[in-house]
């Protein structure tokens, strides 16, 4: 299952989500979109764990919670109409 996470704070690597979402489940691959110009993470990024209830749970109890000060805003990823994420 695809996950979005939100409003991450700027500091936060893919390595940073991984540990967050691990206590959950398996965690196949993590991704947080950086600026190219700045190299900073855009505050948003994409996890995917392959069991869905697992995802679901982490969704349910991360959604909201605080990650260095931010309250991030976890969601299953949304397709847009290319079928992409």
């Amino acid at each position: 299952m695809d996950i979005f996470v939100g409003s991450i704070p700027f500091k936060f690597t893919e390595k940073n989500l991984e540990e967050i979402f691990s206590a959950y489940g398996k965690v196949n691959s993590v991704k947080v979109v950086i600026d190219k110009r700045t190299r900073q993470n855009k505050g948003f990024g994409f996890v995917e764990m392959p069991d869905r209830k697992q995802g679901m749970r982490a969704i349910a109890e991360l959604n909201g919670s605080a990650q260095e000060g931010r309250a991030i805003i976890v969601s299953e990823a949304q397709k847009n109409k290319n079928g992409e994420k």
